[in-house]
């Protein structure tokens, strides 16, 4: 840390004010730490009452069955896993004492530090303030020697001459003491500004020293829990594995035994256990032994009488049982059905026949009804080449679904995914539009919780390709981010005097060529060395003021959409380019015939994705009379252009996303001009400069990163 100030000329001596802020900011990672263990704590304490409420939930499952016994020991596990996050709970409430009472001895270090090192703050303060008076004597001096020479030269009186001579020495002896008093003041700066460098680093020392300890602490923690963790799971496996079918079976039998004893001798017309059924599904009915039911009289005309003799109900087990059997008696309701009657005889028989290959739908009587026969789906007729006499439409470009919210609307819904929607005019002139979805009703926040911000990059590629030289095509890419702040945020920011200060990364910057700032409300560091990232904080107070006043314009909104900075991304002509292209013309007297080849390149983008909404527009003049096109094509009649609607091209697309549109013009007035294609498409979840976004310090987290890019010029000439 002693190379940490700079001493050399012309320097500012800055670097007791480097050194210092450094310690200061060994406070701010202490409290940061505590904060993240605190937070980790809050999540496994959360965690472990949700595991003990599965725990309870799974102590009142079914008991029914033959599995019921495998729930005590999910709920003897599932509890034993909540005991272990609850003790790491412990432990991290144990270390988060630890860590304020480090945090109570660094202030108290910091703050005698700061007592002693006065001496080498008044040290400082002396040699710049001597270096200035330095450098004005200097000049001074070098100005008034100037001028007695220049007297002497121009031949001026000696009084003159000897006014000016007096000045100069004037001059000459107070930057001498100057230098002197330079030379005294810069030795009192190095020594003590070594002694002071070499207590601000035994400080970084110790606070490093302290920081890993509390580390190691929080790693032994954790690496304990998991332990206990897997002992627990091996347990539940060695349960699970010494849980036989018999000692299940047995369970059951002992629960739900009715009796070891047989039934009685049955009646010998009852000797079968299944009534039997004939083949068109009806009862065949037993013989009657008039020994073991009273009949009727000898009268065949009369109805005859059952007797029915009902065995008393045995005592149960408890209401346990008594529940069970009901259970029972339900399930197997669904498995029961009456069958068929019939309009002979004198008597009917209803025999409840079981089912155990038959699905257990209940259904009302006599609705055994098949369902409707599906209509038969009509042809779609195979693609043809359309003639223009078949056209009756005039063209106009495809709308979007949903239409564009007011400019308030939030980037997306927070925490969760949205739809960006695309108004864009094939127009070349013309640069899509991004819509977004309306976000969710504004939620309170309050101030010491973490603000949850959105963000979207939004790019835009510009092209014109020219034949199918690759070494003529142009190509320029700009992009904008944005930021979302929900309603809610405007109040917590005009309650706190000094609301924590939002600083973001841009990352991955290597390939932008130029970023324009929101001069109003960003700062940034110019002298930042990494090429590939680039930090930025907020002017907190313009911020508020900023969005104090889109509330005012509009309050109702739940969303305040901020442009934070535009950026314009190198470009590697057509290895730049999405969707690479090549259009040749032939144009006769009577006929003018197209082709458009296409390519897909991935290498372009960050993340490759699908192009969607694809859409190729040309305009053809000549008189056309009849088109012909593959694939089919829309033409039309009153603007003489020609539009193509293409399925999503990607690497999954056939021929890896490359191919051809051709269309073939019959005219009245040739020959056709070759004229401008234009071409639009977009992809929603990735950018072609890769560029990201990282939040820095505390009070603010990011609920969303959305990512797109669309066309905006993008054109082709033969």
């Amino acid at each position: 840390l002693t190379l940490a100030y700079p001493g050399g000329p012309g320097e500012k001596n800055n670097g007791f004010d480097v050194l210092y802020h450094n310690m200061k900011h060994g406070q701010i990672s202490t409290k940061e730490l505590s904060d993240f263990i605190r937070e980790r704590s809050t999540i496994e304490e959360s965690y472990a009452r949700s595991m003990t409420k599965l725990a309870k939930s799974a102590g009142n499952f079914s008991q029914l069955g033959t599995f019921a016994p495998m729930w005590d020991i999910f709920k003897s596990s599932t509890e034993k896993l909540a005991g272990c996050h609850l003790e790491l709970v412990r432990k991290l409430q144990e270390l988060i004492k630890e860590v304020q009472k480090y945090v109570e001895e660094q202030a108290k270090a910091h703050k005698k530090t700061k007592e002693e090192v006065a001496p080498t703050l008044e040290a400082v303060q002396n040699i710049q303030s001597i270096s200035q008076a330095l450098q004005k004597s200097k000049e001074i001096y070098n100005a008034k020697t100037v001028e007695q020479e220049r007297l002497r030269k121009e031949g001026a009186t000696q009084r003159d001459v000897d006014k000016a001579g007096v000045k100069a020495k004037k001059a000459t002896e107070t930057y001498k003491s100057y230098v002197e008093k330079y030379a005294t003041a810069k030795s009192e700066f190095e020594q003590k500004m070594a002694e002071t460098a070499q207590k601000f680093q035994d400080i970084e020392e110790n606070h490093v020293l302290q920081m890993k300890e509390i580390i190691r602490s929080y790693s032994q923690s954790v690496e304990e829990t998991h332990i206990q963790i897997g002992e627990v799971h091996s347990e539940f496996v060695r349960n699970i594995e010494n849980t036989s079918l018999e000692s299940l079976i047995q369970k059951l039998a002992e629960s739900k035994g009715t009796g070891k004893e047989g039934p009685g001798k049955p009646p010998e017309a009852c000797v079968c256990n299944v009534p039997r059924v004939d083949a068109e599904g009806f009862c065949i009915r037993p013989e009657v032994n008039e020994n073991d039911i009273l009949s009727s009289s000898e009268d065949e005309e009369e109805p005859k009488k059952f007797h029915v003799q009902i065995k008393p109900v045995q005592p149960n087990n408890g209401i346990h049982q008594n529940r069970a059997n009901i259970d029972e008696l339900k399930a197997s309701i669904g498995n029961i059905i009456l069958s068929p009657s019939t309009s002979q005889g004198p008597t009917v028989f209803l025999c409840l026949v079981p089912l155990s290959n038959r699905p257990t739908t209940p259904l009302a009587a006599g609705a055994l009804v098949p369902p409707p026969r599906p209509s038969s789906r009509p042809k779609v007729p195979t693609g043809k080449l359309t003639g223009i006499n078949e056209i009756v439409r005039p063209f106009s470009p495809q709308k979007a679904t949903n239409a564009s919210p007011p400019p308030t609307a939030p980037l997306a819904r927070a925490e969760s995914s949205s739809s960006l929607s695309s108004n864009a005019s094939l127009s070349a002139g013309n640069t899509p539009t991004v819509g977004t979805s309306r976000g969710p009703s504004p939620v309170t926040l309050a101030s010491q919780d973490a603000l949850p911000i959105a963000v979207a990059f939004t790019e835009s590629v510009n092209a014109y390709f020219k034949g199918a030289d690759p070494t003529k095509c142009i190509v320029k890419i700009t992009g904008d981010m944005t930021l979302s702040f929900p309603m809610g945020i405007i109040k917590v920011f005009t309650t706190n005097p000094s609301p924590a200060t939002l600083t973001f990364k841009l990352k991955n910057t290597s390939r932008l060529e130029q970023i324009l700032p929101n001069q109003q409300l960003l700062f940034s560091d110019s002298s930042q060395s990494d090429s590939n990232s680039k930090d930025f904080w907020f002017n907190m107070q313009a911020l508020t003021s900023y969005l104090r006043k889109a509330s005012e314009q509009n309050p109702s909104a739940s969303y305040y959409n901020v442009d934070i900075l535009k950026y314009q991304v190198q470009s590697d002509g057509i290895h730049s380019t999405p969707l690479n292209l090549a259009v040749y013309w032939k144009c006769l007297s009577s006929t003018t015939e197209l082709r458009v080849d296409y390519s897909y390149n991935p290498e372009s983008m960050a993340s490759p994705g699908p192009l969607s909404n694809v859409q190729v527009l040309v305009h053809v003049d000549g008189g056309v009379t009849n088109m012909h096109s593959l694939p089919n094509s829309i033409w039309n009649l009153e603007q003489n252009k020609c539009l193509w609607k293409l399925s999503d091209i990607s690497e999954k697309s056939e021929n890896e996303g490359a191919g051809s549109l051709r269309a073939k013009f019959d005219v009245s007035d040739g020959p056709s001009s070759p004229s401008t294609l234009a071409v639009q498409f977009m992809n929603d979840g990735s950018t072609l400069s890769g560029v990201d976004m990282e939040l820095q310090g505390s009070g603010y987290r990011l609920s969303l990163n959305k990512k797109r890019f669309a066309t905006g010029r993008y054109m082709a000439d033969c």
